[in-house]
């Protein structure tokens, strides 16, 4: 059942259940990874509220042929203890839904320099807050594993 504000109106329009595990070698802090779509190919996610941005891991960039004169900047970030360069792309976002609807959304997505892919290890992507999570609503039930999620309306 998917979740409504008390007037009826619907608070989430999809939702997923996610594996609540640890990601890469050495960490086994559990962490909601939820499965979605970037540009069409399917990935995993972290769901981190303390992440700039969706940050595409260097396996699922490779695939989508970016023109780096299409980016809206170059910076470097801070993930995980080591610093990477990248570009900040708008990228098409789906949240992929196993009850209700898929939500799909434009995201700013930082991209690291293929040159990281080696040092990023079998890390998933990540969700973060900022140009993001934030242009949804999303919910997390760990009683259930479920990640539910909306649109803003």
């Amino acid at each position: 059942m998917l979740l409504a504000f008390a007037d009826g109106r619907p608070f989430a329009t999809g939702a997923a259940h996610y594996p609540y595990q640890g990601i890469g070698e050495q960490d086994n802090s559990l962490r909601v990874i939820v499965p979605v779509e970037i540009e069409g190919q399917r990935a995993l996610a972290v769901v981190d509220t303390g992440a700039p941005y969706l940050v595409c891991a260097p396996q699922i960039a490779s695939q989508l042929a970016l023109d780096p004169n299409a980016s809206l900047d170059s910076l470097r970030m801070l993930i995980r203890g080591i610093w990477y360069s990248g570009r900040l792309y708008l990228l098409n976002l789906t949240l992929l839904a196993i009850e209700g609807y898929s939500l799909e959304l434009s995201a700013t997505a930082f991209v690291p320099d293929s040159e990281w892919a080696e040092s990023w290890g079998h890390l998933p992507s990540f969700l973060g807050l900022p140009g993001c999570l934030e242009r949804l609503r999303f919910a997390v039930d760990p009683s259930t594993d479920t990640f539910y999620f909306g649109p803003l309306i």
